[in-house]
């Protein structure tokens, strides 16, 4: 077990190195759903990891404060957008909330229109705006059905949903993000996770 999860933590630093390569640049920004999207309760989205996880130990949260409003992206998205292209950038790195768009975690529980509506929503005024949309897959959002189900990334069954996640992206989004990165920072993810957590 200790060698298969050695082997899974290089698999994930090699795709953070990728996916890092040649994308740095002064009119480049970047975020997470979690940091800004906020709206964890509305139009269908299910719950991540991180939406239970902040409201069953909100004491163990600097301040005890959690992102079911957040910067409130997910209704202000039009008014952000141009304030980026008013300060110039010219790229816009966001992540998808995976259980904004499977609520259940996977293709079998349901997709979300309203989540699918919203992403494409937010790339056409990014693309109307001259900014490059790069899309991050998993930024560390797992649905907390799929944590349910399966524990998560502790289970071979993690690999098809998270393809089916993603090739839904691609197929809803794909034709005009041209930039995927597939997971951030993924040492981070595995070691906080699942070496120095408990």
């Amino acid at each position: 077990m200790a060698i298969q999860g050695s082997s899974v933590i290089g698999l994930l630093l090699l795709c953070n190195l990728l996916a890092l390569t040649g994308l740095v640049s002064a009119s480049f920004n970047r975020s997470s759903f979690r940091q800004y999207e906020g709206a964890v309760d509305v139009d269908g989205k299910g719950p991540s990891i991180w939406d239970v996880f902040t409201h069953k130990y909100p004491e163990r949260i600097v301040g005890g404060v959690n992102a079911d409003v957040a910067v409130d992206f997910y209704h202000r998205y039009e008014e952000d957008v141009d304030i980026m292209k008013n300060i110039g950038l010219d790229a816009f790195r966001f992540s998808i909330s995976w259980s904004r768009l499977l609520p259940r975690g996977n293709l079998s529980g349901g997709v979300n229109k309203k989540g699918i509506e919203f992403y494409n929503n937010l790339i056409n005024k990014l693309l109307s705006e001259g900014i490059q949309p790069f899309v991050t897959l998993f930024h560390w959002d797992l649905p907390q059905a799929l944590d349910d189900e399966y524990s998560g990334f502790l289970s071979p069954h993690i690999v098809d949903d998270f393809k089916d996640y993603a090739e839904l992206c691609f197929k809803e989004f794909g034709d005009r993000v041209k930039h995927w990165i597939t997971l951030n920072e993924p040492w981070s993810y595995s070691d906080a996770g699942y070496n120095l957590g408990s």
